[in-house]
């Protein structure tokens, strides 16, 4: 059976004010790519209201360690109130995005994620050895790979963001 264990728990980043929506998905797309992780878009809803768009999306980056544990980064990005705009910035007209923007951060640490050890009563328990004796240094390392990866993530987004303020 797959173990999903939690590492990172609602990290969040809160942002109101100008910034380029076509900039923010490129920065998280080549964060992801610079560092070897898949990407999978679980969800992209849009929804037009007066007071402009509310978008939501759900990422969820992977990345296989080994055959037996994977980690997973689940981004949930909330955008309400998304307007376009036109900015003067240096005697330059720039088309630009105002909104409220909402980031959630988990993350996952998956093991047994392709189910090898679930044929027999008898390698469930040898799992459950294993697991307790042998993999619990590799994974406690990829825990703190993990929550150095989320961190870093966390940094380039909030850098991203602050780049914006006038």
């Amino acid at each position: 059976m797959v173990e999903k264990k939690l590492v990172v728990d609602h990290l969040k980043i809160d942002y109101k004010g100008l910034f380029s929506m076509q900039d923010f998905y490129r920065t998280l797309d080549s964060f992801f790519k610079e560092k070897g992780w898949d990407k999978r878009e679980t969800r992209n809803s849009e929804f037009v209201s007066p007071e402009g768009k509310y978008v939501e999306m759900e990422i969820e980056p992977f990345k296989k360690i080994t055959d037996y544990a994977k980690l997973v980064i689940r981004i949930n990005i909330i955008i309400k109130n998304l307007k376009e705009v036109v900015v003067e910035k240096q005697k330059h007209k720039m088309k630009m995005n105002q909104g409220d923007v909402q980031v959630i951060i988990d993350g996952f640490l998956i093991t047994d994620y392709e189910n090898r050890w679930e044929g027999k009563p008898e390698y469930v328990f040898i799992r459950a050895l294993f697991d307790k004796f042998v993999y619990k240094r590799y994974n406690s390392e990829f825990e703190r790979t993990l929550v150095n990866e989320v961190e870093e993530l966390t940094t380039t987004l909030k850098s991203f963001l602050n780049l914006y303020r006038f």
